[in-house]
C-alpha cells in the first residue's frame, strides 16, 4: 500500500517561489512513477509535472514548463515540486499521487492520493 503525504503549501507573492514536499512509503521497486496535480474549487483536477523512477523521464503541463521542477530524493523517498515565478493562477490545492506504470498527467493513471496542500499566490 503506498502512502503520500504533502507539505509546504501556504501564501507566496507572485513572482514567488514554494518547494513542496511530497513523502512517500511502500515502494517495492522503481517501477512507480509520481505526479503532481491541482484543484481549484469548480474545476477539474488538472496534472501539473510527473516523474517515471525507472526512466527518470519528466512531463510538465504547458502552464507551467520553466516555471516549475519535479525531482526525486532517493534517500528521503521524497519527490519535490519546486515552484518559480508563482502566478495567482498557480493557487489551488495540489495534490501527489502515485501509481505502477509510466509518468502521465491523465489522474486516472494513479489509484493512491495524498491529501493536499493549499497554496495561494496573492499580493
Amino acid at each position: 500500500q503506498l502512502q503520500l503525504a504533502e507539505s509546504g503549501g501556504g501564501l507566496v507573492h507572485p513572482g514567488g517561489s514554494l518547494r513542496l514536499p511530497c513523502a512517500t512509503s511502500g515502494f517495492t521497486s522503481d517501477l512507480y512513477a509520481v505526479a503532481w496535480f491541482r484543484q481549484v474549487p469548480g474545476k477539474e483536477r488538472e496534472g501539473v509535472s510527473c516523474i517515471s523512477f525507472s526512466e527518470g523521464r519528466t512531463e510538465y503541463a504547458d502552464g507551467v514548463k520553466g516555471r516549475f521542477t519535479i525531482s526525486r530524493d532517493n534517500g528521503k523517498n521524497t519527490v519535490y515540486l519546486q515552484m518559480n515565478s508563482l502566478e495567482p493562477e498557480d493557487t489551488a490545492v495540489y495534490y501527489c499521487a502515485a501509481d505502477e506504470g509510466h509518468c502521465s498527467l491523465w489522474r486516472r493513471t494513479y489509484q493512491f492520493w495524498g491529501q493536499g496542500t493549499q497554496v495561494t499566490v496573492s499580493s
